[in-house]
């Protein structure tokens, strides 16, 4: 995609779809997105298949980074780490494959993004309606930010650091362990 050429989210969108690497989308504005490392596939392996495995004979779906959200209050399409569902999956288009209604998003943070998930990325997520909690994962530590949308409509911070922590997502009524969010991960 050449540079400093503005693009339409429908050209986005057809590009998208055939391209062979992720992108995200905003303003006009298409970004590559970056690989990922091996401690950070794992982590996001480890969440969604710990949320899969509790959402058996419930309403509620966990998908990794490959379906993509597009938060229309603000034009953003992007690819969360983890996306939890929980009821009826609302898709952008008939394509089904540009997720409206998130209630639960998973950032494993990386050197190259963590600031930008800490902070415009969320900016853009808060203003999903169905969105009720933020995980952000460090890779290089046992450290896990969630964060709890209050019934007033502000945001709730919790830390959890170390092994013996568990967090509960209200949100997918369902629990994460540490330990499980970190197994076969070496921290450096």
């Amino acid at each position: 995609m050449p540079e400093n050429r503005y693009s339409s989210p429908a050209e986005y969108l057809l590009m998208e779809r055939v391209s062979p690497v992720k992108h995200e989308y905003f303003n006009g504005e298409i970004f590559q997105m970056a690989g990922t490392s091996e401690e950070h596939s794992a982590i996001s392996m480890n969440i969604a298949a710990s949320l899969h495995l509790q959402f058996r004979g419930r309403p509620c779906k966990s998908y990794q980074s490959d379906l993509r959200v597009y938060i229309p209050a603000t034009g953003l399409y992007t690819y969360p780490d983890v996306v939890a569902v929980c009821g009826e999956p609302r898709m952008a288009d008939e394509h089904l494959d540009s997720l409206l209604n998130p209630v639960l998003i998973v950032e494993v943070l990386s050197p190259s993004t963590q600031d930008y998930d800490k902070g415009a990325k969320f900016e853009h997520y808060r203003t999903i309606e169905s969105l009720q909690e933020y995980l952000l994962v460090w890779q290089d530590k046992k450290r896990v930010t969630r964060y709890t949308k209050a019934n007033d409509g502000s945001w709730v911070l919790t830390d959890f650091i170390g092994g013996n922590a568990v967090i509960e997502l209200t949100s997918v009524e369902c629990t994460l362990s540490i330990d499980d969010i970190y197994d076969k991960v070496t921290i450096k």
